[in-house]
C-alpha cells in the first residue's frame, strides 16, 4: 500500500474520540472530533497550488487529501471554544521509493503557517507523518485496524521540553462494526498504549 491508497482508505466520514495527555502538566483531557476526509487527484487545483507554494513541480505530486474536522476538548468546555478547521495534504512521493516522500500542507497545526514534512508508510502499512517547526516538533501515526476503524497515535515535542501525547479511535459514521465498536478509552489505557510509540506525534484533529 502507499501513501494515496491510505488516503482513498480513509475517504469518508469519521467520528474520532480522543485522548490527550499535557505531559508537563501531569494532566489528561478527553475530546470528540467530527471529521470528513476527501482524496484530491494530483491534477487537482488545490493540489497545484499548494505545490506552487512550496515551489516544488506539480507533475511530481501522487495527489492528496481534503480534511475537514469539528469537535470538542474537555478543557474547552466551560469556555464554550471548538476545535475546527481545515487543511489540505500534498503527497510527492521519493523517486526512488514511492512508500515514502514530502508531504506538503497550507498550514501546519502546531503553528498555522505553509509547512513541508516527511510521510513514511511502515512495514504494517501504517502512515507515519513527520513534521519539524520552528519551536516544535511532531509525528503522527495512522493504521486501520479494520476497514471501518482506524487508530491514531501521537505526540507533539517543544524544544523546551514541554510535550502532549494523544490516542485518537475513529470509527466511520454510518458503518455496522458489530463486534468491532471500540469502547471508550481512558486516560490509563492511552497511557499504555502511547508508552509503546512514545515517538508518535500529532497531526492535528
Amino acid at each position: 500500500m502507499d501513501a494515496m491508497e491510505f488516503f482513498e482508505l480513509s475517504a469518508g466520514l469519521w467520528r474520532s474520540q480522543r485522548t490527550t495527555h499535557h505531559l508537563a502538566f501531569k494532566r489528561a483531557e478527553t475530546g470528540e472530533s467530527d471529521i470528513e476526509v476527501a482524496t484530491l487527484t494530483a491534477e487537482h487545483p488545490q493540489v497545484v497550488e499548494i505545490c506552487q507554494l512550496h515551489e516544488v513541480e506539480a507533475s511530481l505530486a501522487a495527489g492528496g487529501a481534503l480534511v475537514r474536522w469539528q469537535g470538542t476538548m474537555a478543557w474547552d468546555k466551560t469556555e464554550g471554544e471548538n476545535h475546527q478547521g481545515s487543511s489540505v495534504m500534498v503527497i510527492v512521493p521519493d523517486k526512488e521509493n514511492p512508500r515514502q516522500g514530502r508531504l506538503l500542507r497550507e498550514r501546519g497545526y502546531a503553528e498555522i503557517v505553509p509547512v513541508a514534512g516527511r510521510y513514511l508508510m511502515d512495514d504494517e502499512d501504517g502512515l507515519i507523518l513527520l513534521t519539524e517547526y520552528e519551536t516544535m516538533s511532531s509525528e503522527e501515526r495512522f493504521s486501520f485496524v479494520s476497514p471501518d476503524v482506524r487508530m491514531r497515535t501521537s505526540t507533539v515535542k517543544r524544544f523546551g521540553g514541554f510535550s502532549t501525547a494523544s490516542l485518537c479511535v475513529e470509527t466511520r459514521v454510518g458503518a455496522n462494526l458489530d463486534d468491532a465498536t471500540p469502547q471508550d478509552i481512558t486516560p490509563q489505557q492511552a497511557k499504555d498504549v502511547l508508552a509503546s510509540r512514545e515517538s508518535y506525534s500529532i497531526l492535528g484533529f
